[in-house]
């Protein structure tokens, strides 16, 4: 079992990371939260990691927190919650967000998220309030500074990310139409986009 991996950042699309490690590349999924939170391409960085071994493919997800790691862990136990969905709900808001929607059985928040429908969102909130804690004193995640890049490639990757993360093509469009404003890069059009998504 791979649990942490430190190395260098060659690239980032979300959701995918490339961390090259003693000289081997590490393909490396992770959700919008801990993007929010990493270095630039060629810095140093520690991540969290959890391996999941299918009988048609490896995923190597990872997470800026053990805590962040410990939720997905949590969610992935649910029974019709995989690791993509897990990823998309991290992705779609934070752990503190989560933790309230939970204990205030605010299904029609957790519904906003990419692949949660009614029942899922019920099962969620049945099977996980006894698993996390009533208050959540996890900080929300900041966003660090994004390299430059033009608005088309940034709402392009943005898009790309969304689509990834399980949003229909047609609305990934519409929601990095509404969050893109010049100057912002790829990874701030997502959170802005993910999050008038949940609190439409």
């Amino acid at each position: 079992m791979i649990g942490r991996l430190r190395g260098k950042i060659i690239s980032k699309q979300p959701p995918m990371l490339l961390i090259e490690v003693a000289g081997v590349g590490y393909e490396v999924e992770a959700p919008m939260s801990t993007f929010y939170q990493l270095p630039e391409t060629e810095a140093e960085v520690l991540l969290h990691t959890h391996l999941i071994v299918r009988e048609d493919a490896q995923l190597l997800c990872g997470f800026a927190s053990e805590s962040e790691r410990q939720l997905f862990r949590s969610l992935i136990k649910i029974n019709g919650v995989g690791a993509k969905l897990a990823l998309a709900i991290l992705s779609g808001m934070s752990a503190a967000e989560f933790t309230r929607c939970i204990h205030e059985e605010d299904a029609a928040t957790l519904i906003r998220l990419p692949g949660v429908g009614r029942k899922t969102a019920e099962r969620l909130i049945i099977e996980m309030r006894d698993r996390l804690p009533k208050t959540e004193t996890q900080t929300t995640a900041v966003s660090g500074e994004g390299a430059a890049t033009g608005a088309a490639d940034a709402g392009s990757e943005a898009r790309h990310a969304l689509e990834a993360l399980g949003y229909k093509p047609v609305e990934a469009r519409r929601m990095v139409q509404k969050a893109a404003a010049e100057g912002l890069n790829s990874e701030e059009i997502i959170r802005a986009a993910l999050k008038a998504a949940v609190s439409r």
